[in-house]
């Protein structure tokens, strides 16, 4: 099986400079053309039997732009939204910083936000998430998900088993893909975030 983890188009929360997370904002004009663009590519290069996507707006309307033109199923998954991030959902980055400051040394990985998740749970979502989809996608071959940056981080450390308290982070620009290979003898890392159907015409 080929797994392309896929990032939404830019949201309209990248404008506003706020927390985003579980603020539910749709995508701008750019990011549907983001998306348009990815939708292209898959179309040519990688098409997806299913695509699995996040409920929130940013993701799922990148979802259903890629699923129409590739003209493949798609499935919502609750358990791949955003972190949870409780009270900083929506708030300007300046605001935030002020109001609900980092604890000293960071907040621990057992420690839930106000309103919100801890890193573990948040690991143990995405994990469950991602046993779901494989098992119910077993009998394709290619798999999208469509999701948010902390989410295909995490998605990517369960795939590579790294530990739950871990500093390795996968960096994911709007309608970045991943790309794993998934067979008998293991996994095989095709490429990282990548981006070119953005700038390549």
């Amino acid at each position: 099986m080929e797994i392309l983890l896929i990032r939404h188009g830019q949201s309209e929360a990248d404008i506003l400079h706020v927390h985003e997370g579980r603020a539910d904002y749709p995508l701008t004009d750019l990011g549907r053309e983001q998306a348009k663009r990815l939708a292209c590519r898959l179309n040519e290069h990688c098409p997806p039997d299913i695509i699995w996507t996040s409920t929130l707006k940013r993701a799922s309307e990148t979802a259903t732009i890629l699923a129409e033109e590739v003209g493949c199923m798609l499935m919502k998954e609750p358990n791949l939204m955003e972190f949870n991030n409780g009270v900083l959902a929506g708030l300007p980055r300046e605001v935030a910083a002020t109001k609900y400051p980092l604890p000293p040394g960071g907040r621990k990985p057992h420690e839930r936000i106000q309103n919100g998740e801890s890193e573990i749970e948040f690991r143990m979502r995405v994990e469950m998430a991602l046993s779901k989809i494989l098992a119910e996608s077993s009998a394709v071959v290619r798999i999208a998900i469509v999701s948010h940056g902390g989410t295909i981080s995490n998605l990517l450390r369960a795939i590579l088993q790294l530990p739950v308290p871990t500093d390795v982070k996968f960096a994911t620009g709007d309608t970045g893909m991943h790309i794993v290979r998934k067979n008998d003898n293991g996994l095989q890392i095709i490429s990282l975030n990548n981006t070119e159907h953005l700038y390549n015409q």
